[in-house]
């Protein structure tokens, strides 16, 4: 369940009231008239079912509410009341509602901040993988990835190419390269100190570099990984699944593929060095294209099924 709420200017209220009353899934309208005072104007809050979501917000812009003000979404966590729809049984396999577009574009926008934390993000995430990679510690290579912020941008470049938006894709493509070139640079600095300073890890130095050497050496499974990581990406945004979603940022090399080649260029492992710049490529590449794929096939298919689905589920 979601709680709506705007600021209508009082020649529309009426048509929007009578919208909403009659849409189904629209629950505890409540209308305060000249309530607003910036904008000034009638305030409207109500609650609406995922399944009727996207049509009710469209309906709402279509009507020029959002020209007007902001229209503020809210995701309930429970509602309570004694009179229950009554829902059909599906067994163990229950329908979902389809995914609120408008949300799900919101959530990715707002992740796309690239703030200077976005690149200070990545340099230590940069940093702590390669910590990882001398120490042959795979801990550390686990918390890098879940540090680094950089699926925000590649999800946001992806939204960019299902809209054609280029100064969404421009904009996630420069962060990505400068965050990333930040931590590459970082990486390579701290690898040449501690080469310098003789506290390289004895199992690197004698090239027992198992965790350097998965990262490094891309292969048909990197691809592989790389294309499901996508799509549990963009499933776990659209259905709002937090907790999936850092499973994505455990699941991409993008983070050890940057450090290992900062730490590569730093001892002079040229082969290493061109085998981690080509897993971050393969990574980055692949997490776009899949995240442009797969956004554009969750809003065919559920335009194609939206009648059935949301019949279903109400």
């Amino acid at each position: 369940m979601l709680h709506v709420r705007a600021v209508s200017p009082a020649e529309l209220s009426g048509r929007i009231t009578s919208r909403l009353i009659s849409t189904p899934g629209v629950a505890n309208l409540v209308v305060e008239p000249g309530a607003g005072l910036r904008p000034s104007g009638d305030a409207v809050s109500f609650d609406v079912h995922e399944a009727a979501a996207n049509r009710v917000l469209s309906e709402l812009r279509r009507l020029g509410l959002g020209q007007h003000g902001v229209i503020s979404v809210v995701q309930l966590d429970a509602a309570l009341s004694e009179h229950r729809q009554a829902r059909r049984q599906f067994g163990v396999l229950r329908p979902e509602s389809a995914p609120v577009w408008d949300l799900v574009t919101a959530r990715i926008e707002s992740s796309a901040d690239y703030a200077p934390s976005f690149y200070v993000l990545l340099m230590l995430a940069g940093l702590i993988g390669a910590v990882g990679l001398l120490t042959n510690s795979t801990i550390l290579i686990v918390g890098a990835m879940v540090v680094g912020p950089e699926y925000a941008a590649i999800i946001a470049v992806a939204l960019g190419m299902t809209r054609r938006d280029r100064r969404a894709i421009l904009s996630g493509l420069t962060a990505l390269a400068a965050g990333f070139g930040l931590a590459i640079v970082a990486t390579l600095i701290f690898g040449l100190i501690i080469r310098a300073s003789g506290a390289t890890p004895g199992p690197f130095v004698a090239g027992l570099r198992p965790v350097a050497d998965f990262v490094n050496s891309p292969d048909v499974f990197s691809v592989i990984v790389a294309v499901l990581a996508g799509l549990v990406g963009v499933v776990s945004l659209t259905e709002a699944k937090a907790s999936t979603l850092i499973g994505v940022f455990i699941s991409v090399t993008t983070i050890p593929a940057a450090a290992s080649l900062g730490i590569s260029i730093a001892y002079a492992l040229w082969r290493e060095a061109r085998g981690s710049a080509l897993q971050l490529l393969i990574n980055v590449i692949v997490l776009i294209v899949v995240g442009d794929i797969a956004l554009r096939a969750q809003r065919w298919l559920w335009r194609r099924h939206r009648t059935a689905w949301q019949d279903a589920g109400d």
